[in-house]
């Protein structure tokens, strides 16, 4: 592995981590968005992430050198997350139904709380990861000096 693909996985993994938290950010800030274009309420989102397959030339130069292949991770969709909406009685509410029962969009604000900290914690440790990176490659141009 050479110090350019570490930094690499590292930089997919920085913009998965960013994409985590924009998606995030969008579900707290419509945590009481109760009518959207569709006319239902805000549906919380989620991002999927799976491994990045490698390029045909990056298998080929591991097999050249035998040296293990390295994939990042990759985000391969944004979904709707398929629980129920939360029916809140606010019967003087403009959504209300004849019932006075609103529907809530389906975001917990813990669950987005603590998802944010686990995007944030791994966004941290690769940017730690990067950095090491980053001062190997400097340590190693020092020794040709």
């Amino acid at each position: 592995m050479s110090i350019f693909s570490a930094m690499d996985v590292t930089a997919s993994g920085l913009t998965v981590q960013r994409l985590r938290m924009d998606v995030i950010s969008q579900n707290v800030a419509n945590v009481n968005t109760t009518r959207t274009e569709s006319g239902d309420p805000y549906k919380r989102k989620v991002i999927l992430v799976q491994e990045a397959t490698p390029s045909f030339q990056e298998v080929l130069q591991s097999q050249m050198t035998n040296q293990p292949t390295t994939s990042g991770v990759k985000a391969t969709a944004i979904v709707e997350d398929s629980r129920p909406f939360v029916k809140v009685y606010d019967p003087g509410h403009p959504d209300a139904n004849a019932e006075g029962y609103v529907n809530m969009p389906n975001v917990n604000i813990i669950e987005e709380m603590t998802n944010m900290i686990s995007a944030s914690r791994a966004y941290e440790a690769n940017v730690t990861v990067l950095n090491g990176t980053k001062g190997m490659a400097m340590k190693a141009l020092e020794i040709g000096k």
